[in-house]
């Protein structure tokens, strides 16, 4: 294979990976902006519509945690499609509720579905891009789930707009079944399947299998324990900020709702651009516990420089897109490096048949981190703590470089 064909190669399962999680982030945003018109309809209040999220990110941290296993045990590709199959269903039963029951179902279809997603992404990008472009790979992956809300909200706007919230549901259906096809043409690119075969002495638990006792011996490596506190913790942060930085914005600096806002979009705006930096420098630079420390203590300075209330007004929106800009630089020397922890941590050093336990148990902290983080800061807010927050974001960010450090210095 010439070095133009490895390239190309690359760029394609690049680009099949990017597109699959793009279309798990599409419904992540999908029904939340759909609440007042389904609130309405089913006679549901806030309460239920937030336990419809809580359910989707508790079964997509739990399953994430045990859909590695499947990963390791018949593949990546495989387990791909399973996942972006139960996506499509999901979208079917939003088009066809009746009731907040059929609401639920598609919650839960869609968070089983959201939990394949990491440990199988990452594993076939870890197995099928080389070494050299991991960096852009990872910068490419966090993009398109920029790109992957950046639609869910859409459709969902469209169908406000329409107001009809059904349509929003099909348009989903159709995005998952549109990825189904395209990953089934480039099977021979995405091809890892491990299908199990017979029993034998040497071989009981059949190729493509993992031992029973071994299957979470990596959850003895305190390195796996710190990954999994790390994306926690950066993840409480950003849900945090996400959740409320409209309201805390707006009463600390007394400016709009639409400006408070648009400092969000700036965050988010400035996360996808850190990801492209970030993406180069990964690429470039080795010490990748560093490059997340630096990055995410700049973000956390933005954080608290808005905290004190001291820069003027008109400095919300750069500040926001600078922190946004930080965390966004720290995505895939992040990614990186627990690549390296997951191949330190395996048996042998051959990490290739385990990497999606690893990444679904450390990632499954993503879930939980979103989980808890606006609880946590919502009950804040009730307490009359705004001034709290965005300190809270700052804080959960440098405990996060601790971590991130601590990680470095046991991965060497």
């Amino acid at each position: 294979m010439t070095a133009t064909t490895t390239v190309r190669a690359d760029a394609i399962v690049i680009a099949l990976v990017g597109m699959a999680h793009a279309t798990s982030h599409v419904f992540h945003l999908l029904l939340p902006p759909l609440f007042p018109l389904l609130m309405v309809d089913f006679g549901f209040g806030y309460t239920e519509a937030g336990f419809l999220m809580t359910v989707f990110f508790v079964i997509s941290g739990t399953g994430q945690a045990f859909a590695g296993i499947l990963v390791d045990r018949y593949g990546a590709r495989r387990v791909l499609l399973a996942g972006v199959g139960l996506m499509a269903a999901s979208g079917l039963a939003l088009a066809a509720a009746a009731n907040y029951p059929m609401l639920l179902l598609a919650v839960v279809l869609a968070g089983l579905g959201n939990s394949i997603f990491h440990p199988a992404d990452f594993s076939l990008l870890n197995q099928k891009v080389s070494p050299p472009r991991l960096g852009y790979a990872f910068s490419v992956h966090g993009l398109s789930g920029n790109l992957g809300w950046a639609i869910g909200v859409t459709l969902s706007g469209m169908a406000l707009a329409w107001g009809s919230w059904r349509g929003a549901g099909v348009a989903a259906v159709l995005l998952a079944l549109l990825s189904i096809a395209t990953l089934l043409w480039a099977r021979p690119l995405l091809d890892d399947d491990r299908p199990k075969v017979g029993v034998t002495e040497g071989n009981p638990c059949g190729t493509g299998a993992t031992a029973p006792g071994r299957t979470f011996a990596f959850l003895n490596t305190p390195m796996i324990w710190l990954a999994f506190a790390f994306f926690l913790l950066i993840t409480a942060a950003f849900a945090g900020l996400q959740s409320f930085s409209a309201p805390v914005l707006g009463g600390i600096y007394g400016i709009s709702l639409a400006a408070a806002v648009a400092g969000l979009t700036g965050y988010l705006l400035g996360s996808a651009a850190g990801m492209v930096i970030g993406g180069i420098v990964a690429a470039k630079v080795q010490t990748h516990d560093r490059t997340v420390g630096m990055a995410l203590v700049g973000a956390a300075l933005f954080a608290t420089a808005l905290a004190t209330g001291l820069p003027p007004a008109w400095s919300v929106i750069p500040r926001m897109v600078g922190s946004g800009v930080g965390v966004g630089i720290s995505g895939p020397s992040r990614d990186l490096l627990v690549r390296r922890i997951a191949t330190n941590s395996l048996a042998g050093g051959n990490a290739s048949p385990a990497f999606g336990r690893v990444y679904g148990f450390v990632y499954s902290g993503l879930d939980v981190g979103m989980a808890l983080g606006p609880l946590a800061f919502g009950a804040l807010l009730d307490a009359g703590g705004m001034d709290g927050v965005l300190p809270g974001v700052a804080l959960l960010q440098i405990m996060a470089v601790l971590t991130i450090l601590a990680m470095g210095r046991r991965a060497g």
